[in-house]
């Protein structure tokens, strides 16, 4: 898939004020600082699409793109150790959850994990929260070039055991540079392939 085109649409806080869900759409989601508007940016080739700060908690609405005028792309808030009072999160949460489980068009969630750490509670409770709503999600290892290859592969493979621990099947599974362009094709190819399900 090639990006012609990518138009912020709106930002919302209620899921009644998205865009009519007449085209497929897509959700990215991860921990604050997890790379998920330089992510975005790279896969949409427009540098200033999604805001990127080093500062945890830019993205505090539902935002959403239209690419090629074929599907959406949703950044969803960051979530983890932003700081921000506990009425927000709360109210962040509920937001989130209630477009998760709610929103019709939703084909996937794009779950974004620092390929650097280990697996983190909050990346396990989402994890968990979107098995039990039957809410399709994938995953992407973010900053593969940051760390040496070995070791990468040694955190993903850690994570992929213990997820095993709880899930019969791990969903599959993205490794990405922002900076580097990794992983830009094989996750369009994903979109693309999904589309036409929708």
């Amino acid at each position: 898939m090639i990006i012609k085109d990518a138009q912020f649409i709106l930002s919302s806080t209620e899921i009644d004020k998205c865009p009519a869900p007449t085209l497929p759409e897509y959700a990215f989601i991860g921990r604050s600082n997890v790379g998920k508007s330089s992510l975005i940016n790279m896969l949409t080739n427009h540098k200033g699409l999604a805001k990127t700060s080093s500062k945890p908690g830019k993205t505090q609405l539902i935002n959403h793109f239209l690419i090629n005028n074929e599907w959406f792309l949703t950044d969803l808030p960051g979530f983890g150790f932003a700081k921000v009072s506990k009425d927000t999160k709360a109210k962040w949460d509920t937001m989130i959850n209630k477009y998760l489980v709610k929103r019709e068009n939703l084909m996937c969630v794009f779950l974004l994990i620092d390929s650097r750490l280990e697996l983190q509670k909050v990346d396990k409770n989402l994890m968990e929260f979107l098995g039990e709503n039957q809410v399709p999600f994938v995953i992407i290892f973010t900053k593969i070039d940051k760390l040496s290859k070995p070791k990468i592969e040694s955190n993903i493979a850690s994570i992929k055991k213990e997820m095993l621990r709880d899930w019969d099947a791990l969903p599959e599974m993205f490794a990405s540079s922002s900076e580097k362009q990794i992983g830009k094709e094989e996750i369009l190819g994903f979109i693309e392939e999904t589309n036409k399900l929708f």
